[in-house]
């Protein structure tokens, strides 16, 4: 095994859970009688964890929520699927699993929650298998900027050289490269995902979990 440690994006990577947000997103803003613009996210320039939507929400719609308001509010109306019906993707199980028999250490990097990643994990049976768990609600910036992946390293004890990240959106991607980790992509079926840009700049792009659990064999 090349890695000594992987670092796992959740959403998209891991469980199936895009969707969700998605629908979260337009529920909030509807609840308040505000209209849900075209390209919602495209004003996002730089940072995109948890913390940082929630203060992009705030600035962008003029909301009187606080930071923290706004994020109990979103962990609050989503936990349930997190608890229920969100799965992991196809052979992110086995892929785990293998990675596990090969003492290879595991960390998420994630922009959503702690209490969300450890909820979706445990409800899918495999958060034992993570070391440590790096969340977008620290205050910490997000993807692109390296620094998530390179707190999960620093937990971990591993050297940022010796660590592969796995990820679904281009931001992903950019934040491991400026990490010097390597980054394998895998595809998920949003349409925010610029999915030649992610093929163009990961180290390798896969269709699945399953493919990259070949390539990593």
């Amino acid at each position: 095994m090349k890695y000594k440690a992987v670092i796992f994006d959740l959403d998209g990577t891991l469980v199936d859970s895009m969707g969700i947000w998605i629908q979260i997103d337009k529920e909030y803003l509807e609840k308040r009688n505000i209209p849900v613009p075209d390209n919602l996210f495209k004003d996002v320039k730089t940072g995109n964890s948890f913390n940082e939507i929630c203060q992009y929400f705030k600035d962008k719609f003029n909301l009187p929520d606080t930071i923290k308001e706004i994020g109990e509010e979103w962990t609050s109306t989503v936990e349930e699927h997190y608890k229920t019906d969100i799965k992991l993707n196809d052979g992110a199980e086995e892929l785990i699993k293998y990675l596990y028999d090969q003492n290879v250490k595991m960390a998420i990097g994630t922009s959503n929650t702690k209490y969300l990643a450890e909820t979706v994990l445990k409800a899918n049976g495999v958060l034992q298998y993570f070391d440590t768990i790096i969340a977008g609600c620290e205050e910490i910036k997000g993807k692109p900027f390296p620094d998530i992946f390179l707190k999960a390293a620093e937990e971990l004890g591993i050297d940022p050289k010796n660590c592969l990240v796995i990820e679904d959106t281009i931001h992903g991607v950019r934040a491991a490269h400026k990490a010097e980790m390597d980054a394998f992509a895998i595809f998920d079926d949003n349409d925010t995902h610029d999915i030649e840009k992610l093929k163009l700049e990961a180290d390798f792009y896969a269709e699945n979990c399953w493919e990259i659990l070949e390539e990593l064999s």
